[in-house]
């Protein structure tokens, strides 16, 4: 295809605003996909996509559309996940564009995490198409979205395109648009080729497939290309596009999107953003490029410790097509064998878990997510830790830095009170608040990561209602009062229970921890002391009553001394049963505590 006639171009959308629909729908109106073969949610290929209405994976596809002025373009679009948690992915699509459909629901307005996308979009100076999709919903506010695009947005009202992708309207406005308003590809001008590797993911028989845009020159079966970032020199077998199912193609030329197999066997080999070129003639890397870091950690331990193995291979697999996930084997006194898990955040995790208990038909159990803490040793050098149990002594220590985070909230002027009440409570502060329209704010705050972790984002829907909304990036470390807090068992200390919080709020967290166990710990023969420490401070304690057998039954009348005796020696038993005898912990309590 000639250069002139190709448009690539990709959506960006807050969750739920209809992207897939309408990507569904381009696909449908350019004949790529026949009715038969029409369905929702076309592009989204993983049942966890389809049921939780998100995109996980990145899916490129190639459209050709005769547009009303007599000429055939080749569109390709780049489907990019709407979650915060896969910011970089949503960036490495962008960069692989020209052009971006900026997609608003008209009956909920500019969200959060449209503004964050805009922004990305904006910094790779993206021609921008404004979507108002949803039209057709009786309560949609089509003159308050457009008042929203100048205000929050500073983007033309009049530049807008009206559609409903449900129902098909504006489908062939959005097309012209694409064709008219976004500029076709240029070469870069190097000597040899450039290509962008947008994603990458692994099949059973070609191996690791990787999703690239080619920026200079052409890529064809039989060519070596180095991989610059890598360092990795492979020999291309095959090149093709999606369509949306793949396709081999002779080459990929200048401004095409698809992808290519060659001789690698696992997508680690293969970083996302990485530059393709001629190792006899490099051209220099393309901007952008960034190594992925996990930001959440948690432990994932097989319920039946002799699924360990097959939790292993499981977790091997999954990387496959996952590179964003890492793990490495580590044991607990309580869990047994398992494995320390790295993730982008907590949908990533919670993504992660389903796949493995759905996929590799496993029964796990994660323990408490944690973030990384940098530790400031005494005249030592700074560390980085992600599980508790690796904390050194506080006496050793000078300082901990834990990790914190810009967040955007959206929500209506009536719960203004209830979100800055929310963000104090998860130690957070306000830096400025801005009015959005005459319904809604924004406030932008500083808050540390693993206080937004688990129950945050439930927390601003429930507060509000449903309206509200968040986005969040990363923002450096701050020095905090971070403290180990410890749950002992029968004086004997439980790591899987351990956790780094705050200090002001070891107490409280302590004081939930241990009655939690109290109710799901069995009694023994003893009373069992069940207690929450920060270093050999006792904050809290519960105590699960013993066993009371009746040693006084087989009296029946005689001496009241004859019953003291045998009640005397059933408290010397008991007392030494305490100190040699040993509490089981059912895995069911560390369900339980865990999922509390």
């Amino acid at each position: 295809m000639d250069i002139a006639h190709i448009r690539n171009f990709c959506i960006i959308a807050h969750i739920d605003h209809g992207k897939t629909t309408l990507s569904d729908r381009l696909l449908y109106r350019t004949g790529t996909i026949t009715e038969r073969e029409m369905k929702d949610q076309l592009l989204d290929s993983m049942d966890l996509e389809r049921e939780r209405g998100i995109t996980i994976k990145a899916h490129p596809v190639t459209m050709f559309y005769q547009a009303q002025n007599g000429e055939t373009y080749e569109l390709n679009l780049i489907d990019t996940p709407g979650h915060v948690d896969f910011t970089y992915e949503v960036s490495r699509s962008l960069s692989a564009c020209e052009g971006a459909l900026l997609i608003i629901d008209a009956s909920q307005g500019v969200e959060a995490q449209t503004v964050a996308n805009l922004h990305l979009a904006v910094k790779q100076n993206l021609e921008i198409i404004p979507v108002i999709n949803k039209i057709d919903l009786p309560h949609a506010d089509v003159a308050q979205t457009r008042q929203q695009l100048e205000d929050i947005l500073a983007i033309p009202a009049d530049l807008a395109v009206l559609a409903s992708a449900k129902e098909g309207i504006g489908i062939d406005e959005i097309l012209e648009a694409i064709v008219h308003r976004i500029p076709a590809p240029k070469p870069t001008g190097q000597r040899s080729l450039q290509a962008l590797g947008i994603d990458s993911y692994f099949h059973t028989f070609k191996g690791v497939v990787n999703l690239v845009r080619v920026f200079n020159g052409e890529l064809k079966a039989g060519m070596s290309v180095r991989l610059l970032h890598s360092g990795k020199t492979v020999e291309v077998k095959e090149v093709g596009s999606f369509n949306p199912k793949p396709y081999v193609r002779e080459k990929l030329c200048v401004g095409e999107t698809g992808y290519f197999t060659a001789n690698i066997k696992s997508p680690l080999d293969v970083k996302m953003g990485d530059t393709l070129t001629d190792p006899r003639h490099p051209s220099p890397p393309l901007p952008g490029f960034l190594e992925i870091h996990p930001m959440v950690f948690s432990g994932i331990y097989p319920i039946n410790s002799t699924d360990y193995e097959h939790l292993k291979m499981s977790m091997a697999k999954l990387q496959l097509n996952d590179p964003a996930f890492a793990f490495q084997s580590e044991s607990s006194a309580a869990l047994g064998f398992g494995f320390r898990c790295g993730f982008l955040g907590l949908l990533h995790l919670e993504i992660v878990q389903e796949r493995l208990r759905r996929e590799y038909a496993l029964d796990i159990i994660a323990t408490y997510p944690s973030v990384i803490y940098r530790i400031n040793p005494r005249g030592g050098k700074t560390i980085q830790i992600d599980n508790p149990v690796l904390l050194p002594d506080a006496g050793t220590i000078e300082s901990i830095e834990e990790p914190m985070v810009k967040a955007f909230v959206i929500c209506p002027n009536e719960y203004i009170g209830d979100m800055l009440a929310l963000i104090m409570e998860k130690r957070g502060a306000v830096s400025h608040t801005e009015t959005l329209d005459p319904r809604r704010v924004m406030l932008t705050c500083r808050l540390p990561l693993n206080e937004i972790l688990i129950d945050f984002h439930d927390r601003i829907k429930s507060l509000t209602r449903g309206y509200g909304s968040m986005d969040y990036q990363h923002d450096g470390y701050q020095v905090s009062d971070m403290v180990k807090l410890d749950l002992l068992v029968n004086l004997e200390p439980v790591d899987a229970f351990s956790c780094i919080v705050h200090r002001d709020k070891a107490e409280s967290r302590g004081r939930a921890l241990a009655s939690k166990l109290k109710e799901v710990i069995p009694s023994q023969q003893f009373q069992v002391a069940i207690q929450a420490a920060i270093g050999g401070k006792i904050i809290a304690r519960e105590t699960v009553r013993a066993f009371r057998k009746d040693v006084t039954a087989k009296c029946y009348g005689g001496d009241v001394s004859r019953k003291r005796k045998l009640l005397e020696k059933q408290k010397e038993g008991k007392k030494r049963m305490k100190s040699i005898g040993t509490v089981h912990i059912p895995q069911e309590a560390f369900v339980e505590v865990l999922k509390a």
